[in-house]
């Protein structure tokens, strides 16, 4: 079977697919006086799918809903309404008792590595307790070497195992954090934002690890994060989301190359650039001004308020998420333009960690 410049299988079935799923807030007013309540739509009708084997980037700012996303998927937070499914399987309401079942398979790396771990514990114990939860991984008593071998697997030598957390740095703690994930044998990994909390270098090398790790094990990766740099470093697809909604999805390249949205395009913008970026693309307007509040969003388009394109239509009109230009990828905008960039003006993140 084919694979993509990322190890994505083309043409496979999905192996994660989400139908118009959005989550709602009711957030009470603790004022005496007012007593309001107010609703705020965290996922606003998201639909995409994932491909067994790939990696689909989720990009925004802070307060879009990434996160949320991710613990839908996980059903670490209920879907207000839409369907997340798994194999084929609905899993929106699947009830309690099945849900430990469902994460064998579906694991995540957080945010914050450190947090993530139990300061109490070894990390051997750490990374061994997903094959004693999760029977049938590992054989019986096997946990111990099992969890000596992915500590080699990612980079770190077995007699950590008798360590605790705080012994660590910031990078070898997300390794910890990549081996335990990975201690259930899941096919699918949620990384929100992994490399945030590092410095340059050593997200280069979180990220070459990801990567080797897929194309040893075969793993689908979503990868959340606000840094396109990063997001382009190892994603075969990119969804940009804004207050809830997808407004741009497509294939990695394509997207770099000929952003359409408004809002991923004063991204790019936004990003650190080489001597030799086009000045056609310097040109594109850098974002103003903050996230409207999800609580009081802007009617139609939810970007409209930041937009150097806004019209009366903006603000009447929600715009569809769609291939209006027919060029291969589809965003949610009423007058998409490409704009032509050299992928190559902008410096992903870890190049020179390759030489």
């Amino acid at each position: 079977m084919e694979t993509d410049r990322q190890g994505g299988r083309q043409g496979s079935l999905p192996i994660l697919r989400l139908e118009n799923v959005s989550k709602e807030f009711q957030l009470r007013s603790r004022s005496v006086i007012t007593r309001r309540n107010a609703t705020l739509k965290a996922v606003d009708g998201v639909s995409l799918d994932v491909k067994s084997g790939e990696t689909l980037g989720v990009v925004g700012e802070s307060g879009c809903g990434k996160s949320t996303l991710a613990r839908i998927i996980l059903r670490l937070e209920d879907a207000t309404s839409g369907d997340v499914y798994f194999r084929q399987q609905n899993i929106t309401r699947l009830p309690a008792s099945r849900l430990v079942g469902l994460r064998r398979h579906i694991q995540m790396v957080f945010q914050d590595p450190f947090a993530s771990l139990d300061p109490r514990m070894t990390i051997g114990a750490i990374i061994a307790e997903p094959m004693v939860i999760h029977k049938g991984v590992v054989e019986k008593g096997e946990e111990r070497d099992s969890a000596h071998e992915l500590l080699e697997r990612v980079g770190l030598r077995r007699q950590y195992a008798e360590r605790f957390p705080h012994e660590f740095s910031g990078g070898q703690r997300q390794r910890i954090g990549i081996a335990r994930a990975l201690a259930s044998k899941p096919e699918l990994v949620i990384c929100d934002e992994p490399v945030s909390a590092l410095d340059v270098s050593v997200q280069a090398q979180i990220l070459n690890l990801l990567k080797e790790l897929q194309d040893d094990l075969g793993v689908t990766y979503i990868f959340i994060a606000h840094d396109l740099s990063v997001v382009r470093q190892i994603s075969d697809r990119v969804a940009v989301m804004y207050l809830g909604k997808i407004v741009e999805i497509g294939n990695s390249d394509e997207i770099y190359r000929n952003p359409v949205h408004p809002y991923t395009q004063s991204l790019l913008a936004a990003v650190p650039a080489n001597p030799g970026r086009p000045k056609s693309f310097q040109q594109v307007p850098k974002l103003q001004g903050e996230v409207p509040s999800p609580l009081d969003p802007p009617s139609g388009c939810h970007f409209r308020t930041r937009c150097w394109k806004a019209s009366s239509k903006c603000a009447e009109e929600r715009p569809v998420l769609m291939d209006r230009l027919h060029h291969g990828h589809p965003s949610a905008c009423h007058y998409p333009e490409s704009t032509s960039v050299d992928i190559t003006g902008i410096t992903p993140v870890g190049r020179q960690s390759d030489v």
